[in-house]
C-alpha cells in the first residue's frame, strides 16, 4: 500500500480498542505495516522482559521496527485520598512504566540502524489539572520528561521523541459506558469537567488524535523532537 508511511514498520501498544485501535488503524492506511500489542495478549509490558518480547516478535515479523507508539495506558481516576496502594501501583505501572520498558526495549535496535520514531501518548491533564486525575498525572507527567530526556539524548542517532498529549477523548468504549449507565456517577462530573475546559465545547475523536500521531510517525516530522503536541481543542495554549 502507497501512502506515507509506505514500507515501514510499526509497534502500537494498546493498540485492542479505543484510541490505539485508531492509531492502528491510521498507520495501515498510511502504509506502514503494524503489530498491536493488547495487555490480555502480549502480558503485561511493565513488568521486566515483556517489552523485549514484544521487540523480537515485530522484528521477526517485519525484519525491523521504524515506529514504536506506546499507546498502553489506563489509570484509576477518583480523588487523590481514595487511591489505595493497589491503584496508585496500577497508574504509574500502567502508564510510566510500559512507556519506560518499551522505550529502553526498542531504542538499541533503533539506534543500530540510526532511525526511529517513538511516539508516546502523553495527557492534556498533566497542563491543566483535571478532576481527579493528579495520580494519572504524576505517570503521564512522567512520560512527558522521558520524551525530552530520551529527544536530547538520541538526537544524533536519527531518532526522534515526542508526545501526542490528548484531552478528554470521547473514545467508542467510553460512549456505549456513558449511553448505557455503567460508569460511576463520579466519571460523568469529570467528563463534564473535562469538556467544560475545552473551548470548542466537544471531546475529542479518536481519529483526530491518531491523525497527529500519524504526522509525528512520517519523515515528514524529521525535524520534530522532544515536542508535546496537543490534541486539546484549545483546552490550554501556549
Amino acid at each position: 500500500m502507497s501512502g506515507p508511511l509506505s514500507g515501514r514498520t510499526a509497534v502500537v501498544t494498546g493498540g485492542g480498542t479505543g484510541i490505539g485501535r485508531a492509531i492502528a488503524d491510521r498507520l495501515l492506511a498510511d502504509g506502514a505495516r503494524v503489530l498491536t500489542a493488547d495487555l490480555a495478549e502480549d502480558g503485561d509490558l511493565s513488568a521486566p522482559d515483556v517489552a523485549e518480547t514484544l521487540r523480537d516478535k515485530a522484528i521477526g515479523t517485519f525484519g525491523a521496527v521504524d515506529v514504536l507508539v506506546n499507546n498502553a495506558g489506563g489509570g484509576v481516576i477518583r480523588p487523590t485520598l481514595e487511591h489505595t496502594e493497589q491503584t496508585l501501583r496500577a497508574t504509574i505501572d500502567n502508564n510510566l512504566w510500559t512507556t519506560l520498558r518499551c522505550c529502553l526495549a526498542f531504542l538499541p535496535h533503533m539506534r543500530s540502524r540510526r532511525y526511529g520514531r517513538i511516539v508516546n501518548i502523553g495527557a492534556e491533564s498533566v497542563r491543566n489539572g483535571l478532576t481527579d486525575h493528579a495520580v494519572y498525572n504524576a505517570a503521564k507527567g512522567g512520560v512527558h520528561g522521558l520524551t525530552t530526556g530520551l529527544a536530547r539524548e538520541f538526537a544524533t542517532d536519527g531518532i526522534t521523541v515526542n508526545v501526542v498529549a490528548p484531552s478528554y477523548t470521547l473514545t467508542p468504549e467510553l460512549a456505549r459506558a456513558l449511553d448505557d449507565g455503567t460508569v460511576p456517577p463520579r466519571l460523568h462530573t469529570v467528563v463534564e469537567d473535562a469538556t467544560a475546559l475545552i473551548p470548542m465545547a466537544r471531546p475529542a475523536r479518536v481519529g483526530e488524535i491518531a491523525a497527529a500521531v500519524a504526522y509525528l510517525a512520517t519523515d515528514a516530522a524529521s525535524f520534530v523532537t522532544g515536542q508535546v503536541l496537543s490534541v486539546n481543542g484549545g483546552s490550554s495554549m501556549c
